[in-house]
Order: C-alpha cells, then structure tokens, then sequence
C-alpha cells in the first residue's frame, strides 16, 4: 500500500481521492492540522478500499528534484561570492538547496540562483531569494517578494 500526499487546506480540510475508483471526499482534519508538518492517515472508501495518505500542512506543494545550478552573493560592501549548489525541492514561493562547500552567509542573506529545469525546454530559471535557514551544507530559502509569479515554475510544478 503506497501513500499518497494530501495537503492540509488553509479551512483545515483535505479532499482524499480513492485510488481504486477515484471518488474523492473532502473531510475536516483540523485534529491533524497541528501535529507539525506530516502525519499518516488510513482512508477507507464507499467502495471499500482502504489506502493510506500523508497529511502535510504546508502552504505550497513541494517538488523534490535534483538540478545543479550556483548562487551568487552580493555583499553590502560590493563583495562578491559565488559557487556551486544542488537544488533538491521547488515550490512556488521558495526552494531547498545543498551547498557544495560550506559558506558563511547567514539567515536574511539575498542570494540569485541560477538553474535549469529539467522539463523538455531545459528551461533556465534566475531567481533572487531570501535565505531562511540554514542546516549545515543545506540552505532553505524563499523567492524575494519582488520576483514575479513565474508561468515555467507554476507549470513545472503541477502534479
């Protein structure tokens, strides 16, 4: 029995799709909702299948991917810092990032990273963002408020 994920709704509900017969059904899971960012559930449908799904309470589905690319830090002072990093989840409103040597810059440091999507057009993407935490070589970050929706991104993105 495989999970499937189900995201927690900003009203607290989640719509559970049956995998067997695909009737869905959009339930009150506010018990779950504080629980932290994941928690496993088992459905049972009408048509009496039982699967198991993964509440997550995040605000933005998130898309684990594997992409190289390197960031660029410019300090206040005019300082310039590059280097290597591996992109390893997307979502709409920020990424996750693996350094591939250790940097000193810290939380509210604005870096531009550059990458390529893997879809068919290798689109190339050039995003500022803001660092949000940092957890040794791995580095969370948001967009910047001022970069623009992005139509590649929200379509690379759907499921």
């Amino acid at each position: 029995m495989s999970d499937q994920t189900v995201f927690i709704s900003s009203r607290n509900t989640a719509t559970f799709r049956c995998p067997q017969c695909g009737q869905a059904k959009t339930a009150d899971v506010s018990q779950y909702a504080t629980f932290g960012k994941k928690v496993t559930v088992t459905c049972t449908c009408g048509c009496g299948h039982r699967f198991r799904c993964r509440l997550e309470n995040r605000r933005q589905y998130r898309k684990g991917v594997d992409l190289p690319g390197r960031f660029t830090l410019l300090g206040e002072d005019g300082t310039k810092d590059t280097g290597l990093v591996r992109v390893v989840d997307l979502s709409a409103t920020g990424l996750q990032m693996q350094l591939t040597v250790a940097r000193s810059f810290t939380v509210g440091a604005e870096l531009i990273v550059e990458f390529r999507l893997d879809d068919r057009k290798r689109t190339p993407m050039r995003k500022r963002v803001i660092v949000r935490n940092i957890r040794g070589q791995s580095v969370g970050a948001s967009f910047h408020p001022n970069e623009l929706d992005d139509p590649a991104l929200g379509f690379y993105l759907l499921p």
